[in-house]
């Protein structure tokens, strides 16, 4: 029942509690009351016609969970990663998709702890309240991608000591239905590559006549888009932080970004397989239930495995953020593991149910989709290995 988390020469040790605490499973069911009010074919007719689910955001939001990680000074609840973890895993093991959402979680970092206390003051209890939406997350770019390091969007000081922001960023999901994005760009081209790059908050509703987003359609329904940016003027005090931080600050937030993403990944796991156990318990085929088969039932016992190892890597790394320790490598390997054994927990979902997994009623073939995402985005599976290799086993730099 407790597991003990080793990461880089086993220096760190956190405890991790395998099961739901009395609170976290309050959190749990209350989460899956209110994503009852949005069944299958709430997201089916989302995902038909490509639209963003803003009556299920907005049901986040009346209900304090995309401010669950604002301080309570701001209007927030105060609580942690942990308990944010619980919120996304049980979105989507309810069928829901917390892509539409979580963007506001991780990007809350940076304001957090890097913000000061005018931004703090002026954004966080509108973000609180409902009345602005922090969605969009403006880092990858076409000739970039996940080295971050060689963004080209540039915000140049003006005369007035006022940022112009001009460039292009990539899969910027969710820019069209939020208003605040946390941008991030070149200020300087001196020193240290690291050291070229600040973090802004931009006023999306401001930005009009100077930024232009261009939905791009995809296999699923994510709202992503490419945003241009022509000479857009931001304030200085749109500025996180201290200029040429960016990428520091940044860095902090893909931690909390991977671990809850891994949180969801657990919850299409286990989406999967209840929905594979049930239907392999009821099906008859034969004169027996299907559940019998070992080809059926071995698949499935070795993704439920999976995917509890997955677990215990996304509460290790969790453990390791809320107690402000380096957890890259953890944070990393969580996001790497639940995201193959969510896919693994949807294949053999999808064999399970055989020619049914196909029909669109099931909800399946829907999260076989969404799943299938975190795979690649928002890092690769294989550069999460090679972080490891290079920077955890010490292994030579790949090219």
């Amino acid at each position: 029942m407790l597991q003990r988390g080793f990461a880089k020469g086993f220096r760190r040790y956190v405890t991790v509690t395998a099961e739901l605490s009395a609170d976290h499973e309050e959190i749990a069911s209350s989460v899956r009351s209110l994503c009852n009010k949005f069944p299958g074919s709430y997201w089916r007719e989302k995902d038909k016609s490509r639209q963003y689910p803003s009556e299920f955001v907005q049901e986040l939001t009346n209900s304090g969970y995309l401010s669950l990680l604002i301080p309570e000074l701001y209007g927030g609840s105060g609580l942690g990663i942990q308990e944010a973890c619980v919120v996304m895993e049980e979105i989507h093991r309810s069928g829901c998709n917390g892509g539409s959402a979580h963007a506001q979680m991780y990007t809350m970092n940076t304001i957090l702890k890097h913000g000061n206390s005018a931004q703090k003051e002026f954004y966080l209890p509108k973000i609180a309240s409902g009345e602005l939406r922090l969605q969009a997350f403006g880092v990858s770019e076409p000739n970039s991608g996940t080295d971050t390091t060689s963004l080209e969007t540039t915000a140049k000081m003006d005369l007035n000591g006022d940022y112009v922001i001009n460039g292009t960023k990539l899969w910027t999901s969710r820019a069209e239905h939020s208003d605040l994005m946390l941008l991030l760009a070149k200020t300087s081209s001196s020193g240290r590559k690291t050291s070229w790059l600040s973090t802004f908050l931009v006023d999306m509703k401001q930005a009009k006549g100077c930024m232009e987003i261009k939905p791009i359609e995809t296999m699923i329904n994510h709202s992503t888009c490419q945003v241009f940016f022509d000479g857009l003027k931001v304030p200085k005090e749109a500025l996180i932080g201290k200029e040429g931080e960016g990428f520091k600050y940044i860095l902090s937030s893909m931690n909390a970004e991977r671990i809850l993403i891994a949180s969801e990944c657990i919850g299409d796991g286990k989406f999967f397989i209840d929905k594979a156990t049930k239907y392999a318990n009821e099906r008859t085929v034969f004169s027996r239930p299907i559940g019998q088969n070992q080809g059926i039932q071995f698949p499935l016992a070795k993704a439920y495995a999976n995917i509890r190892a997955a677990e215990l890597m996304v509460k290790t790394a969790a453990a390791l953020y809320i107690a402000d320790k380096p957890c890259a490598a953890e944070a990393n390997m969580a996001k790497l593991l639940a995201s193959e054994a969510s896919w693994q927990a949807g294949e053999a979902c999808m064999n399970t149910f055989g020619g049914f997994a196909f029909a669109s009623e099931y909800d399946i073939e829907r999260k076989w989709r969404e799943t299938r995402l975190y795979q690649i985005a928002p890092i690769s599976s294989n550069l999460i290995l090679t972080h490891l290799s290079e920077k955890v086993l010490g292994l030579p730099r790949s090219f």
